[in-house]
């Protein structure tokens, strides 16, 4: 599959999904994203120690912290960034990733989860560079894939493939 096909499938599976499925993807996708100890370094050289703070602690717990409190350490952390718009990657895609969980408790829109799996696709990208003309060819990006699909599936098809004997 080509990028292009890869980012319509993920629209496709979140567009069929419900809201319990959405917010199951997205949950376990943030705290993936953020969870990475390199962060905390990388974070050292970001953000002035207000932030890191907030940075450590929007991190500790994101699938369980309520939005408006994911939105109080993110309005911390944007006053208190050092960077000049060369912010380290991975960072970014924390507090991408942050917000757009954040967005997604407050308005429960779907493009919010899209970005998200997006933002876990990218992240599997800068381990591998996958090709973009087929984008699956890596066993680690077919994984991501089955991954974002496995997590969107209503919870009842995954019970009846339990009960079936299939993962």
């Amino acid at each position: 599959m080509r990028y292009d096909e890869v980012e319509q499938a993920v629209r496709d599976l979140v567009t069929a999904a419900d809201d319990e499925s959405r917010h199951r993807f997205g949950a376990a996708t943030v705290v993936r994203l953020t969870a990475d100890d390199d962060l905390a370094d990388a974070a050292e050289a970001e953000f002035d120690d207000d932030a890191r703070q907030a940075f450590a602690r929007a991190r500790t717990d994101p699938a369980g912290s309520a939005p408006d409190r994911l939105r109080a350490w993110l309005d911390t952390i944007d006053g208190g960034t050092l960077s000049d718009g060369d912010m380290d990657p991975q960072v970014l895609r924390a507090l991408e990733v942050l917000e757009h969980w954040a967005g997604f408790l407050t308005d429960r829109d779907p493009e919010l989860v899209v970005q998200l799996a997006i933002r876990s696709l990218e992240a599997v990208d800068h381990e591998v560079s996958a090709d973009l003309d087929d984008f699956l060819a890596s066993p680690e990006m077919a994984a991501e894939f089955d991954r974002i699909r496995a997590h969107l599936r209503p919870l009842q098809d995954i019970e009846l493939d339990r009960k079936a004997g299939h993962r």
